[in-house]
């Protein structure tokens, strides 16, 4: 099965599966925790710079110059005064570590952390990180980072000779780093809370409100624009907030899936619902290819003659193939199913099915999102 072929079966088979004869409820029963987030609790991105030691000869070489001035600038620290141009060892690796600070971390809490090198070092396999401080965004220091490397690949031979598996110039320190500033949020002094919808939607957001006054029959929660949910938790005379907020969370509401196609030009993916609809249109589609060709001749003189020179001559050669108009028909309210086999029985690769759904989307026929990416 050739390639064309076989993208475009894997198409109809995402299309046959969207459009099954089997009954789909229009709107999903969901827990407001899957489709919503806390306001303010959220993660953290940490990062910051460090060194890598006891490398076996497969650290950065010479060249890369900030290895060296750190590990002068350690040493210093130390009470030793080593010029950073003297210093030639190849044990040691500049590193970036990078953490993720969870919400409601308190000091003390551990956190794995990722070592990425930034130089020329072959393999970090067998490293220790030293002591490395981690700063936020706003340029705090929110943890501290330490401990041996786990590499989960190995670089060995030389130049000519060599055998490399996996990455090995990036490790993680489990449970590496520790929490040195408090990041928790008191809820218990909030005086509201907010809700945040993962997708835009004013139609689920008056539900989800709905739901919550529903369940603690009073007005405890209110829509205030098609992604915010803001709660009252005084009004529900709530004595913890976290016991508040887990059973507001664990309220199943009624979500009406927007009709949306996810296409991925990259790689030819197509992905449609089951609720895409059609207006009445029709498709006319053809290729035009053109071919330009240079073929490379040699002329040479006649033989025994002392007059000219032997030169190469190029021929160019151009054919044009223009296919004939293939048409598609599509009455009003058509499916998806309906929209991939007129377009297979046109021989149209999943490629020019992307540019017929953007045509459509442009056309006003499209009665869905259409998401590129």
């Amino acid at each position: 099965m050739t390639m064309r072929r076989f993208m475009l079966a894997s198409l109809l088979l995402v299309a046959l599966f969207a459009s099954a004869e089997t009954p789909v409820p229009i709107a999903q029963q969901v827990r407001i925790r899957d489709i919503t987030t806390v306001e303010g609790v959220r993660d953290n991105a940490l990062i910051g710079y460090g060194l890598v030691v006891g490398l076996n000869g497969t650290g950065d070489r010479r060249q890369t110059i900030f290895t060296t001035q750190t590990l002068a600038n350690i040493l210093q620290r130390m009470g030793l005064q080593v010029p950073a141009a003297s210093v030639r060892v190849n044990n040691i690796a500049g590193v970036f570590v990078t953490a993720t600070l969870p919400p409601f971390a308190r000091p003390g809490t551990r956190l794995d952390v990722t070592v990425s090198s930034v130089g020329d070092a072959k393999s970090l396999d067998g490293g220790l990180l030293l002591l490395t401080p981690l700063r936020a965004a706003d340029g705090q220091v929110y943890a501290a980072a330490q401990g041996p490397l786990t590499v989960g690949g190995y670089s060995a031979g030389g130049a000519g000779n060599s055998r490399q598996v996996n990455h090995p110039t990036v490790g993680r320190v489990p449970e590496g780093a520790t929490v040195e500033r408090d990041t928790s949020i008191q809820l218990q002094s909030l005086d509201k809370i907010s809700l945040l919808l993962r997708d835009s939607d004013f139609s689920t957001a008056a539900t989800i409100a709905a739901v919550i006054n529903q369940a603690f029959a009073k007005p405890v929660a209110s829509a205030i624009d098609s992604r915010r949910i803001e709660l009252t938790p005084r009004v529900a005379a709530a004595d913890s907030i976290p016991a508040f907020l887990a059973k507001v969370q664990e309220l199943s509401v009624s979500v009406h899936p927007p009709a949306r196609v996810v296409v991925n030009e990259r790689t030819g993916t197509i992905v449609m619902g089951k609720d895409v609809r059609l207006s009445a249109v029709s498709i006319l589609h053809g290729n035009l290819s053109i071919e330009v060709s240079t073929e490379f001749k040699v002329s040479q003189p006649q033989p025994m003659s002392r007059t000219g020179d032997t030169v190469v001559v190029p021929q160019q050669t151009v054919r044009a193939q223009d296919s004939p108009v293939r048409r598609v028909e599509l009455s009003e309210g058509a499916t998806v199913e309906q929209l991939v086999s007129g377009l297979q029985s046109i021989g149209a690769t999943a490629r020019d099915v992307v540019s017929i759904l953007q045509a459509l989307k442009a056309a006003g026929a499209l009665q869905a999102e259409l998401e590129v990416l």
